[in-house]
């Protein structure tokens, strides 16, 4: 159960962690303070990989499943400070209410779990059949599920809790997310003599018609959505030439079962008749990939491709955890998440059953004056207890 004793920790802590900037590949400083907290709430050992994700684990007395926590503690920048009405990064309490970055997305949640697990761990003397991960996650607002395989491959769980913004419903799955990148390849010339060239915008100005003519996928998980986003140019400036190469990008939503070669296949086969027909067209398309260095001196890279998941209403740990919800006197909807998560890669990729769970409102990630309400934080650490109080039958 949750003292008060317990709730003032816990606020204490997502208070430190808030306090505690850590944009992407800047994590070290939570990371030390998630470390040092694991280890006094009694965490059987803390272990930092190579990217810098911090994973606590208890360990019940006796062998069994193993269950991980998935938070992800790096946050998105602070811009337009001057339009906030509290420090962002002060974590100062106004009206039942913590202020700063990252308390809804997410390191409320992360510090909910953290309390929650060690003191699950504690009230039974660590008499369950099993293992308990706390994973605070790396680079996950650059890419989604990289970072956390890194997580999956040293914990190997039967199960994950992604402790996401959820309203404190019950999330049973996502669409996922794919970054294409469409390029057109032209030929460069002044522009007072454009005969001589290839200009390459010109060329992906039809290129963009016609993949506008596509109607992706439909189902129970929303639409496989494809949405231009960019488009760039080179030479740029471009002054007096024409230019010799475009590249545009695009936000496919995607939907369970869908593939790499499934979501390029109708792009491609656009690309392919185009270029038929037209002789000067050269375009490709692929995925976008990111690279990014880490707080640890690591390179982080992985192709921007983000599977969708979703698990029956009725599957065993779906409503295991359901079950133990209700009994901790929350009444959740069941429901899919309406942005990707690292869900993507224990779900999507690794095919590990996994749900996501966590207190506060989804839209307010990234805000102005982001905040998460401590009834909302304490009701969602007594969630976490009561899940893992159902999955381990205690």
């Amino acid at each position: 159960m949750l003292t008060k004793e317990r709730e003032n920790k816990l606020i204490k802590l997502c208070q430190e962690l808030v306090q505690n900037p850590s944009n992407s590949g800047e994590e070290k400083r939570v990371v030390e303070v998630i470390k040092r907290n694991m280890l006094s709430m009694g965490y059987n050992s803390v272990h930092i990989d190579r990217f810098g994700n911090i994973i606590g684990c208890i360990k019940g007395n006796r062998p069994g499943k193993k269950i991980l926590f998935d938070g992800h503690i790096d946050t998105v920048p602070v811009v337009n400070r001057d339009k906030w009405t509290q420090n962002p990064y002060g974590g100062d309490i106004v009206d039942g209410k913590i202020y700063g970055r990252g308390t809804s997305d997410m390191k409320g949640q992360t510090s909910a779990f953290i309390v929650a697990c060690a003191s699950f761990a504690e009230d039974c003397g660590k008499d369950f059949d099993g293992e308990i991960y706390c994973a605070g996650v790396v680079h996950e607002e650059i890419f989604e599920g990289i970072a956390a395989r890194e997580i999956s491959n040293y914990v190997k769980p039967d199960y994950v809790v992604i402790g996401e913004s959820s309203e404190l419903n019950l999330k049973i799955g996502q669409r996922g997310r794919g970054e294409i990148v469409v390029e057109t390849f032209g030929k460069p010339a002044h522009s007072a003599n454009p005969q001589k060239g290839i200009n390459s915008v010109y060329k992906m100005a039809s290129v963009i018609q016609e993949i506008n003519r596509i109607v992706p996928p439909e189902t129970k998980l929303g639409k496989g959505i494809l949405e231009l986003t960019d488009v760039k140019s080179s030479p740029y400036p471009g002054a007096s030439v024409v230019p010799e190469y475009c590249r545009a990008t695009y936000d496919r939503r995607l939907l369970v079962g869908e593939t790499k070669e499934s979501v390029l296949e109708p792009i491609q086969e656009v690309l392919t008749n185009m270029m038929r027909i037209d002789q000067e067209l050269k375009a490709k398309v692929s995925f976008a990939v990111g690279k990014e260095t880490c707080y640890t001196g690591e390179t982080i890279e992985g192709e921007r491709f983000f599977p969708g998941w979703h698990y029956d209403e009725n599957d065993d740990f779906v409503q295991a955890a359901y079950e133990g919800l209700k009994e901790s006197g929350i009444n959740p909807e069941i429901t899919q998440y309406s942005f990707c998560t690292n869900g993507s890669h224990y779900a999507g990729e690794a095919g590990i059953k996994t749900i996501g769970f966590g207190p506060s409102k989804e839209n307010l990630a990234h805000t102005i004056d982001e905040h998460i309400e401590i009834e909302q934080l304490i009701l969602g650490a007594k969630g976490y207890y009561g899940i893992l109080k159902s999955v381990f039958k205690k």
